[in-house]
């Protein structure tokens, strides 16, 4: 006969984790900046997910870590890597690549809590307060008041409809992955567990890459940099991290600190590449967060 376990209150670490998570996803695009003028999207995360399989099985046959029992398990974790890393990283890569502004695929990209909201109701039975949808769409007019002048700077040319395909893409790929995930495989082993993601991740990327784009690479130190940062500190820290908060919160709760991801990018590149931030930015930084608090109370 078995106990049953009571939650213990998060320790003072773990209550870092969502702002951890944050500065870290939020560097994703040093990767972009510096990678990308070497190397074309897919080819690029191709390589990405190569070296992260590398280096998490390795490490997953190190320490032993136990795999998913079942082939259910198995395809459940699977499905969710592909939606949350091949869709959704694929999408941005490729509208980024392809030239679309930053400012407009983070404005894009910056829907998905709203539409995580409408789901989780839904498929997964949660219930989202007045409160939170309150804090919801604070939290995205808080985004677009930070990208406003990047979009505003962006929107012309005949080819800005086509650019935002991907981007779109990317918004739906991260939605379902968030709600797939939550709903179907919430608990895994995150050494085995990166394997079983990123495997159907450098399967279908690569596919797509051979029939699409050239794949050369320039291996140039600024591209070793960009590689390395991708695989260290994105696919296995913020990752990471992502998998423990959809395991230990609601879909709604995660979801939302998305809206803190461009506030957080545009003062790495204020501080990094002297990127201008203008008054209305800062306001919308600030409506971002009172969003995200009201959100995750």
């Amino acid at each position: 006969m078995t106990t049953p376990s009571t939650p213990h209150p998060p320790s003072a670490w773990e209550r870092l984790y969502p702002l951890l998570f944050v500065a870290l996803w939020s560097t994703g695009f040093i990767g972009a900046k510096f990678g990308l003028p070497d190397a074309e999207p897919l080819t690029f995360l191709a390589v990405r997910y190569l070296a992260v399989l590398v280096l998490m099985g390795a490490i997953a046959w190190w320490t032993a870590a136990p795999w998913p029992r079942t082939a259910i398990e198995w395809g459940h974790i699977g499905v969710s890597g592909l939606l949350v890393h091949a869709v959704y990283l694929g999408g941005v890569f490729t509208a980024i690549g392809h030239g679309l502004p930053a400012g407009i695929a983070a404005l894009v990209v910056g829907l998905q809590p709203v539409l995580t909201a409408l789901g989780a109701g839904a498929l997964l039975g949660e219930r989202v307060r007045p409160t939170q949808w309150l804090g919801l769409a604070m939290g995205f007019a808080g985004v677009g008041l930070v990208v406003a002048h990047k979009v505003v700077a962006g929107t012309s040319g005949a080819a800005l409809t086509t650019m935002l395909v991907p981007a779109v893409l990317a918004l739906l790929g991260i939605t379902a992955g968030t709600l797939y995930q939550k709903r179907f495989c919430p608990s895994f082993d995150l050494r085995t567990g990166s394997v079983v993601q990123f495997l159907p991740c450098l399967a279908v990327t690569f596919a797509i890459a051979s029939q699409t784009e050239t794949m050369q690479i320039r291996w140039t130190g600024a591209f070793v940099f960009a590689l390395g940062w991708l695989v260290l500190v994105l696919s296995l820290g913020a990752v990471s991290l992502l998998n423990v908060l959809i395991r230990r919160g609601s879909a709604v709760n995660v979801a939302s600190l998305f809206y803190l991801t461009p506030p957080t990018t545009a003062l790495f590149a204020w501080a990094l590449f002297g990127e201008t931030l203008t008054g209305l930015a800062l306001i919308g930084m600030g409506l971002a967060v009172l969003g995200v608090w009201l959100a995750r109370r």
